[in-house]
């Protein structure tokens, strides 16, 4: 399968690295065709670099791994390259102005992963792992026991095969949030999220859903 992976920070290059080593074909997109940050990383994995449009073009997964307040200009940079696509949104709409904990730009009837898919609208967007740290989407054996993670989006065969990557990663069992709406409670936990990480000082903790036995 061929991933284009949009933005080189930490997240970023978490997931392509895991990519890249579980045998995907990768490229690393970058605002410029020249950053030096790709470029480094695509040498060391025997892999591509280039510009988010360059990068996406023919790709059967991108992933949207840069900060929220950036999500929407690089899917528009991208948006010839991505009608039909998948692209899994990782993105969270944090507003550090007032500084930690941040508080969310977007939120309650709106959420940023619906301004993305309305920006492209001819893309299949999925909102997936923007729950927990860039060290637990690729590595979720971390923590001692399986935990959750989550899918939503408009088009079910995009949540399906977000959940098919997602099981490659490691994680188990993603549960289906059904459409991107439901994106608006996953950004929202970033406001739990950001607390804990402030009182643990680590982002090394996920949640873990116990529910009762269904009623027959």
């Amino acid at each position: 399968m061929k991933h284009a992976v949009l933005g080189t920070g930490t997240v970023g290059r978490a997931i392509a690295t895991r990519l890249a080593g579980l045998g995907h074909t990768v490229t690393l997109g970058s605002r410029t065709a020249d950053n030096p940050t790709a470029a480094a990383w695509a040498a060391e994995h025997d892999a591509a670099h280039g510009t988010f449009a360059t990068a996406a073009t023919d790709a059967d997964v991108v992933w949207l791994a840069v900060a929220g307040e950036h999500a929407l200009a690089v899917v528009r940079a991208a948006s010839e390259q991505l009608h039909g696509t998948v692209v899994l949104d990782l993105t969270n709409p944090l507003d550090f102005s007032r500084g930690f904990p941040p508080r969310l730009s977007v939120c309650n009837d709106d959420s940023l992963g619906e301004q993305i898919q309305r920006a492209v609208p001819h893309a299949r967007v999925v909102k997936t792992l923007n729950t927990l740290s860039n060290t637990l989407m690729v590595a979720p054996e971390r923590l001692p026991e399986a935990t959750e993670v989550f899918v939503a989006g408009d088009d079910p065969a995009a949540r399906a095969t977000a959940i098919a990557v997602l099981r490659e990663l490691g994680h188990p069992a993603p549960i289906d949030m059904g459409g991107i709406e439901a994106a608006r409670g996953l950004e929202a936990w970033l406001l739990l999220w950001t607390r804990l990480y402030g009182r643990f000082g680590t982002g090394e903790f996920n949640l873990r859903l116990v529910r009762a036995s269904p009623t027959p």
